[in-house]
């Protein structure tokens, strides 16, 4: 992979990633159109990713710092509950148990680890077809033009005020299928679950929050399953400095892209993106066909 290509390829990672117009597809599309070829398989994919995680990290370091903090008080008070439990077995005065979402952050943590444990189990099912159809441009298209179908209807959506306090479980496992299902090529993961937030009646500002902060963990959850398939005797010299140029160029990109995307949000700006995508969507259904 030569610099220009890693370049281009950063800038569309970070542009698509949070833009509702899938990171993947678009990845698969210029793959395609640049005759990108990587020895070491979704690597590179991956490791864009991660830069946009970085990315994602700066711009709420506030509320994923606080989340860290309550996951860990979570867990101190789920140790203590848990000895209660046993004490109460055989105790006359039962000791009670400390509530694990007192708070709304509590329950973000909760809501958080709900989603991404749907996600996780749906994304290992689903990956061998994730692999098999990465760089299929009539699988992408179809699923960018559905994705187009999910953006136009989305600024319909009646307004939410639901905060963390009011969710259910059911709520973040729901959000958390979507983005498992996401993973497909073409579908986009920041628009599909920002919709499903809303649908699920989430305030639209906490739905990208919720939306890019759930991203976190699925992206580095991602880059353990590729890293553990990778070898690493074929990544050469001139591959590393091109990995490297590529994450800054999505990392810095990317962080403009999370400002923007909340702006297009609260001022329904879906639609816009909607008929990109089934632009894009059918350029990619047309290109599979002429190629064939």
């Amino acid at each position: 992979m030569g610099i220009f290509q890693a370049i281009v390829m950063g800038i569309v990672q970070g542009l698509t990633e949070f833009l509702p117009v899938s990171s993947s597809g678009h990845l698969s599309i210029f793959k395609n159109i640049l005759g990108v070829e990587t020895d070491t398989g979704l690597l590179f994919d991956v490791l864009l990713h991660v830069a946009t995680l970085v990315a994602v990290f700066i711009a709420f370091y506030k509320d994923v710092i606080r989340l860290i903090v309550e996951f860990l008080v979570i867990v101190k008070d789920g140790c203590i509950n848990l000895v209660r439990f046993f004490k109460n077995l055989t105790a006359k005065n039962k000791q009670e148990y400390i509530d694990v979402t007192s708070t709304s952050y509590k329950k973000f943590v909760i809501m958080l680890l709900i989603s991404t444990l749907v996600t996780g189990v749906i994304g290992v099912l689903l990956k061998d077809v994730v692999d098999s159809v990465s760089s299929n441009l009539l699988v992408t298209g179809i699923c960018l033009l559905g994705t187009g179908v999910i953006l136009i209807l989305s600024d319909y959506i009646a307004e939410g005020h639901k905060k963390p306090k009011d969710a259910g479980l059911l709520d973040a496992a729901g959000i958390g299928a979507v983005q498992g299902v996401a993973t497909l090529p073409g579908i986009s993961r920041s628009g599909s679950t920002i919709v499903a937030c809303m649908l699920f009646g989430f305030d639209r500002r906490f739905a990208v929050k919720y939306s890019f902060i759930m991203s976190m963990p699925a992206i580095l959850g991602a880059m353990i399953l590729e890293i553990k398939d990778v070898d690493t005797s074929l990544i050469s010299g001139s591959d590393v400095l091109a990995y490297i140029i590529g994450m800054i160029f999505a990392g810095a990109v990317g962080y403009v892209a999370v400002k923007l995307m909340v702006k297009v949000v609260l001022n329904k700006y879906f639609k816009y993106f909607a008929f990109y995508c089934f632009a894009i969507g059918a350029i990619s259904v047309i290109a599979y066909i002429v190629m064939l």
